[in-house]
């Protein structure tokens, strides 16, 4: 599996952004996916995650209420609608992907297959 993520942008604060993260494959409706972030000089983050069927899906405090995650899985895309957005949510966005692995575990990087090459959400005061 390939994923391409895209999206990003330069946004003021209080503003949205949609990401896109579109995935090669034929096995795709069978990967929970999530989004992470990195902002310079720090580590990279949970963002959200959803689940394989789309029936469950996991946020971080910092972005519940603001960010909603979706999939089409006849488009093999995954979406991250970024409303409210605010200067510390600047960073490079990277979707992942995995599969056959335990709920519990979709904070964790380490336990994702696939990456992206990641986009960068830059908002402004």
């Amino acid at each position: 599996v390939q994923l391409q993520a895209s999206g990003g942008g330069l946004v003021q604060a209080g503003g949205s952004l949609r990401l896109s993260c579109a995935a090669s494959g034929r096995t795709f409706s069978r990967h929970d996916m999530a989004w992470f972030r990195q902002a310079p000089g720090k580590e990279r983050e949970f963002v959200v995650a959803i689940r394989s069927s789309g029936g469950y899906t996991y946020y971080a405090d910092s972005v519940k209420g603001r960010f909603t995650i979706s999939r089409d899985n006849a488009k093999n895309t995954v979406y991250l609608q970024m409303n409210s957005l605010k200067p510390e949510d600047t960073a490079v966005y990277y979707c992942a992907g995995r599969i056959g692995k335990i709920l519990g575990t979709v904070r964790f990087a380490y336990t994702y297959d696939y990456w992206g090459q990641g986009t960068q959400v830059t908002v402004s005061s």
